[in-house]
C-alpha cells in the first residue's frame, strides 16, 4: 500500500457540487493527486475544481470512460482511485479492503429505477467474468497497479465500470466489493433519470461488444458491423471479414506485410473481399472494384469521420444508400465510437457494388485504375499525412471533429 496514489474523477456539469468533493478528498488524502477529467461541462467545473486544489483536464464532450482514461494517462505510475463527482462520504476502506479491484457497494439505495440497466450488467458480468456483483455499475473503485494495466485504457461512455470488472477477471485479479455508507445524487423515475440509465444499459452492451483503441489511445465500441446489418448479404459478408481482422488482427499492415504474414486475418480480406465482389456481380471488375474500395475506405479510417466523410462524397455521384453513414457519423466525429475494418471495409464493398451498377465497361476500369494508385500510394506514402497538409482537404477532413 506505499505506492503512489492518483484520485481520478470524471465529471461532466457539476460546477455546484465539485468543490466539494474535492476538498474531501485532498483533505483525506493529502499526498494523493486529485486529477478532475472534465467531461465538455458547459459550466465552471474545471475553474471550481482547480479552485479546490485538483488537476483539470479539459477535455471535449465524449463520455465517462473517455474522461477516465485522458485522466489515468495523465496520472503518475501507482494506484488510483475513481471517485464520481457528487459523491459524499469515506472511501478509505476501499484502499484497505485488499484486492486488485475492489469496488463500493452502497449501504443503502437512494432513487434509482426498475433495475433493469443494474441486472443486465450483473448479467454481462457473470456470463463474461465470472464473477457475482451486487454493484456492478458502482464507479467508487480501487485499483491496484496490476489492476490498472489490465483495465486502462477503460471501455467508453458508462460501459466502463462492467467491462473493467469483466477485464480485471479475465486477467485473474482479485476482485472484491465493500459495503459502505457512501451517498450521491439521486436519479429518481422520471425521464432524466430513465435516459440516464437508458444510455448505462446502451454503453454496457456496446463495452461488452468488440472494441478497438483509436490513435489518441481511446477504447472505444467497433460499430460499423452495423453498415452489414442493413445493406445485403454481399455486404454482410465483407463486414464479417473485416470485423474479424478487427478482433484477432496481427501487426501487420499493408498488403506486403501481410503477404509475407502469410496466414492473418488480413490475407483472409485480401484474397475474400474480392470474391465477395465476384460472386455478387459476376465480373472479374466487379471483384476488382469491390476490393479496392474496401482496401480504400479501410486506408482513410485513421482519423474520425474520416471515411465516412469520403463515403458520403462518393455517395453522392454513385447514388448509393447514405442512412447508415449520416447515422453513425456523429459518433465516429466525436470518438464515441469507431467504425473498425468491419464498418470501412463494408462502406468500401458497398461503393464498389454500386460503381458496378453505375459505371459502363471502360468506366470501371478507369475506377479501378484510380483505386490502385490509390492503393500504391496508400502503401508507399501516409494518405492521411496528406491530407493533412493540403487546403480545402484539411479543413473538409478537420470538419465538424471534436
Amino acid at each position: 500500500m506505499d505506492e503512489p496514489l492518483t484520485i481520478l474523477v470524471a465529471a461532466r456539469d457539476e460546477e455546484a457540487v465539485i468543490g466539494r468533493t474535492v476538498a474531501k478528498l485532498r483533505n483525506a488524502y493529502p499526498e494523493a493527486e486529485v486529477i478532475v477529467a472534465d467531461d465538455g461541462s458547459r459550466d465552471r467545473t474545471a475553474d471550481a475544481a482547480e479552485v479546490a486544489g485538483a488537476t483539470a483536464l479539459r477535455l471535449p464532450r465524449r463520455g465517462k470512460g473517455q474522461a477516465l482514461s485522458a485522466a489515468e494517462r495523465a496520472a503518475p505510475p501507482g494506484r488510483l482511485l475513481l471517485c464520481d463527482a457528487d459523491l459524499d462520504g469515506d472511501l478509505s476502506r476501499l484502499l484497505n479492503g485488499g484486492g486488485d479491484l475492489t469496488v463500493a457497494a452502497f449501504a443503502e439505495r437512494v432513487g434509482g429505477g426498475f433495475g433493469i440497466a443494474k441486472g443486465v450488467a450483473r448479467d454481462l458480468i457473470e456470463v463474461l467474468g465470472g464473477l457475482s456483483m451486487r454493484e456492478p455499475l458502482s464507479g467508487q473503485r480501487s485499483l491496484s497497479p496490476a489492476a490498472r494495466a489490465a483495465c486502462f485504457p477503460v471501455a467508453a461512455g458508462f460501459g466502463c465500470e462492467v467491462r473493467m470488472t469483466i477485464d480485471a477477471a479475465r486477467a485473474q485479479l482479485d476482485v472484491r466489493e465493500i459495503e459502505l455508507r457512501l451517498r450521491h445524487r439521486e436519479t429518481g423515475r422520471n425521464a432524466r433519470g430513465f435516459l440516464h440509465r437508458a444510455r448505462q444499459l446502451r454503453d454496457a452492451l456496446y463495452a461488452c461488444g468488440p472494441l478497438g483503441i483509436n490513435f489518441r489511445g481511446l477504447r472505444l465500441p467497433l460499430i460499423g458491423w452495423k453498415v452489414g446489418v442493413t445493406s445485403g448479404p454481399a455486404v454482410a459478408a465483407i463486414a464479417v471479414l473485416g470485423l474479424a481482422d478487427d478482433l484477432w488482427s496481427g501487426p501487420e499492415r499493408g498488403f506486403r506485410a501481410h503477404l509475407r504474414g502469410g496466414r492473418t486475418t488480413g490475407t483472409l480480406k485480401l484474397l475474400g473481399i474480392p470474391m465477395v465482389g465476384l460472386l455478387a456481380t459476376r465480373r472479374l471488375s466487379g471483384a476488382l472494384l469491390v476490393g479496392l474500395a474496401a482496401n480504400a475506405l479501410n486506408q482513410l479510417d485513421t482519423r474520425p469521420g474520416r471515411a465516412l466523410k469520403a463515403y458520403l462524397l462518393a455517395a453522392l455521384t454513385l447514388d448509393a444508400p447514405i442512412g447508415i453513414a449520416v447515422l453513425l457519423l456523429p459518433y465516429d466525429l466525436r470518438e464515441m465510437a469507431m467504425l473498425g475494418d468491419a464498418g470501412s471495409n463494408a462502406l468500401g464493398g458497398l461503393l464498389g457494388l454500386k460503381s458496378v451498377e453505375q459505371f459502363t465497361g471502360r468506366g470501371r476500369w478507369v475506377a479501378i485504375g484510380a483505386l490502385t494508385g490509390l492503393t500504391f500510394f496508400g502503401e508507399r506514402r501516409s494518405i492521411g499525412a496528406w491530407i493533412e497538409r493540403t487546403p480545402g482537404v484539411a479543413w473538409i477532413d478537420r470538419l465538424g471533429r471534436a
